[in-house]
């Protein structure tokens, strides 16, 4: 079997490329071929395996966070668009491929109970924020969508089609790749562009779609929401931040007295600070001066755990600094490297169009973060190619050294984004 090499950072994507597809001369722009099943509003889903599926992805993002940790600078991506992206895939997995991806990912649950089961977690993540406002003045939004986009005239397993559209939204959106690959690159872009506000640009980088290209299935996810309390921009100042090397830079450091939930730990102090309409909040993690290695080598889901349980409600000083970046990732070779090698390979995708011809080519991230006096902004992309072939009177988190965050969903515990900055 044929695999594409080239892994590009940006969003996930992960394309699928079969050797035997039918050439069809209809034009580029995509058709929207769904199957006759509609997106189930209310899944039937047990609470445990509700519970434990979401702690499954967490479990993931945490996994990932050690594997691509090393790399130099600021680091921002979202495990949940990550985890959904490849769960469409894993959809039509079998065998020692399917095995490999659900260790990898942490899906726990069977395949018949784990697409219901992150079904009801984006109609969950979906339902936030009514009434709340978001950073731009406007509405407060929370947006997870799908979409699948398929080589006209090739052949996809219609149960396969039924999965992804009863628990993912997602229809069939026909493309030409064999004769206008780039046409049909930038029309998927331009889905991932509208979806995320214009934020993730080029998710597809020139190049990725090939006449090779059989399926490409993307996600989005755009969340902009207010702080629950503002920051004064009166309040904002030029302040030192104190880099890894004992360095400082001058930074617009934002300051504020504000209601939150604070904890300290041995190497660490935390503070939860709440978005508006306080159903999701972001998770600061300031590591100690000389600590932020060892913090950061033990960051995992056992360790996000017992910062949120020992978070308490208090009057909390607040320094924060503004900051605005975009980061990407190459996950083809890291999600190999965490033991998911047969589906870039010798893969065994007959559940998608009943062949092996199918195998993971490129798997690309891409994120965006904006953080304010008014709030946050953030997105992300994802895409799957397959191919074949201390204060004395309160609390005081001041950020103004190399810290983690995390973007956290209350009622669920998901983990919608996971980052690090260590220079604003």
């Amino acid at each position: 079997m044929r695999t594409l090499s080239s892994f590009i950072a940006c969003v996930l994507m992960t394309a699928l490329v079969g050797c035997g597809g039918t050439e069809n001369d209809n034009p580029t722009k995509a058709q929207e071929l769904r199957s006759d099943k509609t997106r189930v509003v209310k899944p039937t889903v047990a609470t445990q395996d509700f519970a434990d599926q979401v702690k499954g992805n967490r479990a993931f993002a945490f996994d990932l966070y050690q594997q691509v940790r090393t790399r130099p600078g600021n680091l921002f991506y979202s495990p949940h668009s990550i985890s959904e992206a490849l769960a469409m895939v894993y959809a039509g997995a079998r065998n020692n491929t399917e095995t490999q991806m659900a260790k990898t990912m942490h899906y726990v649950l069977p395949q018949a109970q784990l697409h219901p089961a992150m079904n009801k977690l984006d109609l969950e993540l979906n339902s936030r924020g009514g009434g709340a406002k978001a950073a731009d003045g406007k509405a407060f939004r929370l947006n997870v969508v799908n979409a699948i986009w398929g080589q006209q005239g090739y052949h996809f397993l219609p149960s396969y089609l039924d999965v992804l559209g009863l628990n993912y939204g997602a229809g069939l959106r026909l493309l030409n790749f064999i004769d206008e690959p780039e046409d049909s690159r930038q029309e998927i872009n331009e889905w991932v562009q509208k979806s995320t506000e214009d934020r993730i640009k080029d998710l597809l980088p020139s190049g990725s779609v090939t006449p090779l290209t059989r399926l490409v299935l993307t996600n989005a996810v755009y969340f902009n929401a207010a702080w629950a309390d503002q920051f004064d921009k009166q309040g904002t100042q030029m302040a030192p931040f104190h880099l890894l090397d004992g360095s400082t830079t001058q930074v617009p450091l934002m300051t504020k007295l504000m209601p939150a939930s604070y904890t300290e730990g041995q190497d660490y102090t935390a503070a939860a600070l709440p978005y508006d309409g306080k159903e999701l909040s972001m998770l600061v993690i300031v590591p100690s001066e000389g600590k932020f290695d060892a913090v950061e080598q033990s960051l995992s889901q056992a360790t996000v755990d017992h910062i949120v349980q020992g978070l308490q409600n208090s009057e909390v000083i607040v320094d924060l600094p503004r900051f605005e970046f975009e980061s990407s990732l190459r996950l083809g070779e890291v999600l190999q490297a965490m033991g998911m090698t047969d589906a870039f390979g010798q893969a065994d995708f007959s559940g998608i169009t009943g062949t092996q011809e199918l195998a993971i080519s490129d798997v690309l991230h891409k994120a965006f973060i904006k953080v304010n006096e008014a709030g946050t902004e953030a997105a992300a992309a994802t895409a799957v190619i397959m191919a074949g072939a201390a204060p004395v009177e309160h609390p005081h988190l001041s950020a103004d050294r190399p810290f983690i965050f995390l973007i956290r969903d209350h009622a669920t515990g998901a983990i919608l984004f996971v980052g690090r900055v260590v220079q604003p």
